[in-house]
């Protein structure tokens, strides 16, 4: 067993095969998707939404107790481990209008949405070009195959080459590539949802807080 394992790595082919879906995902995504790609590895395993979520709404219960003792203008102070909670807060202390926070918000998570979307495209990209790759692999052994056909030893290498280029794009593709990318579209709309609904929250709270005539009596009794 472990002598048939041996024979199915080949550094020199599965380095080719790598390279292949390298090039063709940084030319169908661009250097900058394909770097968000691969930092997007990191986190792949670690991210937990719904643990950010239950924070988020731990934090969205602070914001709401601070706004009705202390106004909008002191939310900011409210701590949280999540940095778009903190962004959100800092930004509505600060907004002059509701509006303001409601387009802020709207174009944060829409530009989100778009990163995350990128980072997906690699690996769906990748998960495209294996197969195709290792397809191309395939054919090539076998045009080397049929082009020693008068030398039998120059037929093993030839073989090889073209199922371990088709094994190569069936491993990269289906175990690989794909569940990278169903996992990260997983994780973003996890994420996107939540932070939904804490941007509806604290809109629901500007909102009733009414945050210009606050700020305006609390200039005028300062």
């Amino acid at each position: 067993m472990i002598g048939i394992l041996a024979h199915l790595f080949d550094p020199l082919t599965l380095a080719a095969m790598l390279g292949g879906v390298a090039v063709v995902a940084l030319a169908q995504n661009g250097v900058q998707a394909v770097g968000r790609a691969c930092v997007a590895l990191r986190p792949l395993l670690r991210a937990d939404p719904l643990r950010d979520r239950d924070a988020a709404r731990t934090a969205l219960l602070q914001i709401d107790q601070v706004a009705q003792l202390r106004g909008l203008m002191c939310i900011d102070r409210v701590k949280s481990d999540s940095g778009f909670m903190v962004d959100a807060a800092r930004r509505l202390a600060n907004c002059d209008r509701v509006e303001q926070f409601e387009t802020w918000a709207s174009q944060a998570l829409a530009d989100r949405a778009q990163r995350h979307a990128s980072v997906r495209n690699v690996w769906l990209s990748v998960a495209d070009a294996a197969p195709a790759l290792g397809m191309a692999g395939t054919i090539i052994g076998l045009v080397g195959m049929f082009a020693a056909m008068d030398d039998p030893s120059a037929l093993g290498p030839s073989m090889a080459l073209a199922l371990l280029t088709t094994l190569y794009g069936v491993v990269i593709a289906n175990l690989l590539a794909a569940p990278i990318a169903a996992r990260l579209a997983t994780l973003s709309e996890q994420e996107l949802a939540w932070q939904q609904e804490a941007v509806a929250r604290m809109l629901a709270i500007a909102r009733r807080e009414n945050a210009p005539l606050r700020r305006a009596s609390i200039r005028e009794v300062a």
